[in-house]
């Protein structure tokens, strides 16, 4: 094993290979507090990628309701189970182990490999929330009650627990952009990778008898275009970009920005030890004890960076621009209250508003004799 840098930890973490980052890493962050389940990603990825045979239940991209969703069935539970309790303190490197480190000597990971059904109920717990209802469901609560939406894709990790299994070197990443692929020539479908990864985002195909999981779009992504999950998403929640290290962080970037410079987006399940490469805004309603389990200890912090946007025309900006174009976005800039987006020659491919203008019409309109109400 060798010893690699993982800064979601702040700590070297053990590892199979030696650390070898790309020349730049593909990115997304997801705005939870905007996410409304509508299945549209989940829709657009698998009208694109998985209609085919032996893909009927495969979504590489789909949308869980937490904290009772889960695809494959108990994914989560199931590998925070295997891997036991771990401490992180916060404000402090992450002590405990990862599942690199906590494999029994012959294994290279924690793991479990779900059955056929569990792959079965992509919309398992949707919209089931948690919480007390004693009060019944007529809208006198106490407010307790919650449960967020939960986008997931192939995390495309710095240190992939699928690529670190293959027996066959099948799984490799792109050293041009950080995606992680299947060479299907040499895939033998031993099913190491849907065994070892612990966000089940490598999937076995009965039909090809080989593994398949998410591309991350790299046809789109090779012209400068941005994943079909992310062009397609109706609540605006997603951007997809390229994110630094921190010590190669740029502020005009707006992942590093999310990510390094407001602290804003944090990774989910960091203490597995992957040093995934999708980042979530936490949704500010659920509950903290839950939140932290997933997104680290970094998580107050978050919301509070959250709740203060308002008075933040920069971050404000960089908000609206997400959804706002199908392009990536290798820059951006907020400037006399309008937010620019510009592509990797520093371009401008999109500008909008940070505030939207409102205008009130006359109730009673007398050219047309009709009387019509103003709505935002």
């Amino acid at each position: 094993m060798a010893k690699v840098k993982n800064w979601h930890l702040g700590r070297d973490m053990e590892y199979v290979y030696e650390e070898n980052r790309p020349k730049r890493q593909w990115s997304i962050v997801f705005d939870l507090n905007k996410c409304i389940g509508c299945q549209t990603c989940s829709m657009a990825c698998k009208t694109t990628w998985t209609s085919g045979k032996g893909q009927e239940s495969m979504f590489w991209n789909n949308v869980e309701t937490k904290p009772w969703g889960s695809y494959p069935l108990g994914w989560d539970v199931k590998v925070l189970e295997k891997l036991g309790h771990q401490e992180w303190k916060k404000h402090e490197p992450y002590r405990g182990k990862t599942i690199f480190e906590a494999a029994e000597p012959t294994e290279t990971t924690v793991h479990f490999f779900p059955t056929d059904e569990d792959w079965m109920y992509p919309n398992n717990g949707e919209d089931d929330c948690t919480g007390n209802v004693s009060h019944g469901t007529h809208l006198n609560l106490p407010h307790d009650q919650w449960f967020f939406y939960l986008p997931r894709t192939c995390a495309h990790c710095t240190y992939p627990a699928c690529l670190a299994a293959c027996p066959r070197k099948a799984i490799y990443k792109r050293p041009e952009d950080g995606i992680v692929l299947i060479d299907q020539s040499r895939c033998k479908g031993y099913g190491e990778c849907v065994r070892s990864c612990p966000y089940k985002k490598s999937m076995y195909n009965p039909y090809t008898r080989t593994s398949e999981k998410c591309i991350g779009c790299y046809p789109a992504v090779e012209q400068g275009y941005q994943p079909m999950c992310v062009q397609n998403c109706i609540g605006k929640i997603r951007v997809m970009g390229f994110i630094n290290p921190p010590w190669k962080a740029r502020k005009d970037n707006p992942v590093d920005y999310l990510v390094h410079q407001m602290g804003l987006a944090l990774p989910y399940y960091p203490q597995l030890g992957l040093e995934p490469n999708i980042y979530y805004i936490p949704p500010i309603h659920a509950n903290r004890e839950y939140l932290t389990q997933m997104f680290g200890p970094k998580v107050d912090d978050a919301i509070k960076q959250y709740k203060k946007i308002k008075d933040d025309p920069r971050t404000q900006g960089l908000l609206v621009l997400l959804g706002s174009t199908d392009r990536i976005m290798h820059s951006f800039d907020v400037k006399h209250g309008v937010a620019y987006g510009y592509d990797e020659k520093g371009d401008e491919i999109v500008s909008v508003p940070v505030i939207e203008h409102s205008y009130e019409r006359p109730r009673y309109d007398s050219k047309y004799e009709a009387v019509r109400n103003n709505t935002p």
